[in-house]
C-alpha cells in the first residue's frame, strides 16, 4: 500500500542533434507508467524529461545546418522532443531543457561551491574523445574501426572514430569518492538496479577512479566557468546537474528537499555517469544521493541497438499512427523484461496487438458491456449467491493489485502488467466456462445469469484500474462505458478491486480496432 511519499522519477535528458526514435520513446513510456502508478496510489509523484542542448556534439551539428546551436536546439525540442510526449501520451510534470536560466545558473553555484571547497584543481589532459558518447575513453572502450574507418580507432557504441586531444583543463576530485561510492554500492545493493548494471558500477570503481575534467576551452557552447570564462562546463557535468536544478536546487530550497532524491531511469550506456560520477559529484556537494539508478536495456533492431546513425532508427509515429500510443505504450513493456535488451520486429507487434490487445483484453471488454446491455437493458446488476468460480474472480483481482503494486516498487514494469494480464487470462476463461450467453435462455437461470454478469463487470473495472498507466486512452474509454464515478485516474490503483460500481453501462467502441497489416 501507499504511504503518500514523494516519489521523483526521471528521464535521462536527451541531446538535440537528431530527431527522437523508439529507444528514447521506450524510457519515456517506462518512466510515465512508473509515475502514473505511484501517483494514482496517493504518492507525491513528479516526472522530469527535458533536453540536453549544450557540448560540441550539438555545436558541430547547428554549424553544420547553418544555425547557431541555441536556434537548432529551439526547433528540435519544439518539433521533435516535445511532440514526441503528446505522441506516446506521456504526462511529465516539468520539462527541463539544460539552456533553460533556471539550470545555468545553479549549475554554477554548484560548481562554485565545489571549487571553493578544494574539488576542483587545474591540469592538462590528453586522452581519445568521442564526440558522440561527449566523453574521454580509455582503451578498453575502443575497437579497431573497419570499411572507411579501417587502421583507426573507433568508439565500440558508435563505430566513429574517435579523436585524440589534449587541453588544459579543470578537474574534479572524484577519485577522492571511491571508497564512498564502494560503500554506498555494498551498503545499499539496490542502489544501482539491475544487478548487470550494479556489477559493471562496482567493476568500474574497483579498476581505480581518475579525476574529471569537468571544463573545455577548444569551443564556447556551454555554461561558463563562475571563475573562468575562457572555459564552459564539460557537457555531462552540466546535463547530471538538471535532476537537481529542475526542483529548486540552488533557488527553492522548500520545493527541493520535498522532491529529492529522485529515481533515475536511464539506458545502459550512460550509467557510468550517473551511477559513478554523479552520487560522486553530489557527495562532494554534501547532498543527498539519488533514491536509485536503474539502467535499462538496449531495443535491438536486426540485433544492434538502435540508431539513427547506424539508420536502425524507427520514428514513434510510425507505430502510433498503425497501433495507437496504447498499443505502443503496452508492446515494449510486456515485451521486454525491464532491465533487459530487447528485439523490435513489426511481426511481433502486430502478433501480440491482435492476440493480447484485441482478442484478449479488447474483446473481454466488448462482450461484458454488450452483454450487460442486451440482456440487463444496461443495468448493471448485482451478484446473487456465489460460486466457487466467482469467489475466485474475486480473490485473482486482489491478488492482481497486490502483485502489480509490489512489482512497481521493484521497477519490474513487465511484471506488473503481467500481474493484470491474469485476470484478463481469468475472466476469458471463466466467460468461456459460465457461459452467460446460454443463461440468458433460461429465465430459471436470471440469477445465476446476472451474478455471472456482476462479476465479470466488477473484473472488468479493476482491470481499467489497473491497466490506466500503461493503456490510458482505453481504459478512460472502458471506464466511461462501465459507467463508473470519477475517472480512472481518480481510483486508487493500489486498491484497484475495491473501486465503486457504476448503476448503467454506455456503448463501448472496439477499444483496438483489427489492423490490416501487409504480408
Amino acid at each position: 500500500m501507499a504511504d503518500g511519499s514523494s516519489f521523483y522519477i526521471t528521464t535521462p535528458i536527451f541531446y538535440v542533434n537528431d530527431v527522437p526514435h523508439i529507444g528514447h520513446a521506450y524510457t519515456e513510456v517506462a518512466a510515465d507508467v512508473l509515475a502514473r502508478w505511484h501517483r494514482q496510489a496517493g504518492d507525491d509523484t513528479w516526472m522530469l524529461t527535458g533536453t540536453d542542448e549544450h557540448g560540441q556534439k550539438i555545436l558541430r551539428t547547428a554549424t553544420a545546418n547553418g544555425v547557431t546551436p541555441k536556434q537548432w536546439a529551439d526547433k528540435l525540442v519544439d518539433e521533435a522532443w516535445k511532440p514526441l510526449l503528446a505522441t506516446v501520451d506521456i504526462a511529465n510534470d516539468d520539462f527541463i531543457r539544460t539552456t533553460d536560466a533556471r539550470h545555468e545558473a545553479n549549475v554554477q553555484k554548484f560548481l562554485q561551491k565545489l571549487y571553493d571547497d578544494g574539488h576542483i584543481y587545474t591540469g592538462e589532459y590528453e586522452g581519445y574523445y568521442c564526440v558522440g558518447c561527449e566523453e574521454y575513453k580509455q582503451q578498453s572502450d575502443l575497437v579497431p574501426g573497419t570499411g572507411e574507418y579501417d587502421g583507426q580507432l573507433v568508439c565500440a557504441i558508435h563505430s566513429k572514430p574517435v579523436e585524440l586531444l589534449h587541453e588544459k583543463n579543470y578537474f574534479f576530485r572524484m577519485s577522492a569518492f571511491a571508497d564512498k561510492l564502494l560503500a554506498l554500492y555494498e551498503e545499499r545493493p539496490d542502489f544501482v538496479q539491475p544487478e548487470s548494471a550494479r556489477n559493471e558500477a562496482v567493476s568500474f570503481v574497483k579498476s581505480g577512479l581518475a579525476d574529471l575534467s569537468i571544463s573545455r576551452s577548444t569551443f564556447d557552447w556551454g555554461v561558463k566557468v563562475p571563475w573562468d570564462e575562457s572555459h564552459v562546463v564539460y557537457v555531462w557535468f552540466d546535463a547530471l546537474l538538471n535532476y537537481i536544478t529542475a526542483v529548486g536546487y540552488g533557488q527553492d530550497d522548500e520545493e527541493f528537499a520535498r522532491r529529492w532524491p529522485a529515481q533515475h531511469l536511464i539506458g545502459k550506456d550512460i550509467l557510468r555517469f550517473h551511477a559513478v560520477i554523479w552520487p560522486a559529484m553530489l557527495m562532494a556537494a554534501g547532498l543527498e544521493v539519488p533514491k536509485g539508478v536503474f539502467g535499462h536495456g538496449w531495443l535491438l533492431v536486426g540485433g544492434e541497438k538502435m540508431s539513427k546513425s547506424k539508420l536502425t532508427g524507427i520514428a514513434p509515429e510510425q507505430i502510433t499512427e498503425t497501433f495507437g500510443s496504447d498499443a505502443f505504450r503496452y508492446y515494449f513493456l510486456r515485451a521486454i523484461a525491464f532491465g533487459q535488451d530487447g528485439s523490435f520486429s513489426w511481426e511481433d507487434l502486430a502478433a501480440r496487438y491482435q492476440a493480447e490487445l484485441a482478442n484478449g483484453f479488447g474483446n473481454l471488454a466488448s462482450r461484458v458491456v454488450a452483454m450487460i446491455t442486451r440482456y440487463c437493458e444496461g443495468a448493471v446488476p448485482s451478484a446473487g449467491t456465489l460460486t466457487a468460480a466467482d469467489l475466485e474472480i474475486a480473490s485473482v483481482e486482489r491478488r492482481a493489485t497486490d502483485a502489480s503494486w509490489e512489482a512497481i516498487g521493484r521497477l519490474a514494469i513487465h511484471e506488473a502488467i503481467g500481474a493484470a494480464w491474469e485476470l484478463v487470462d481469468a475472466l476469458n476463461g471463466y466467460l468461456t466456462i459460465e457461459e452467460p450467453w446460454t443463461l440468458a435462455k433460461d429465465p430459471e437461470q436470471r440469477d445465476r445469469l446476472e451474478t455471472v454478469l456482476a462479476t465479470a463487470y466488477h473484473g472488468l473495472g479493476t482491470l481499467a484500474v489497473l491497466l490506466s498507466p500503461v493503456l490510458p486512452v482505453a481504459t478512460a474509454k472502458l471506464w466511461t462505458a462501465l459507467g463508473a464515478p470519477g475517472t480512472v485516474q481518480q481510483q486508487r490503483i493500489d486498491r484497484a478491486n475495491e473501486w465503486s460500481v457504476g448503476t448503467l453501462v454506455a456503448p463501448l467502441e472496439g477499444l483496438f480496432p483489427r489492423i490490416e497489416v501487409a504480408a
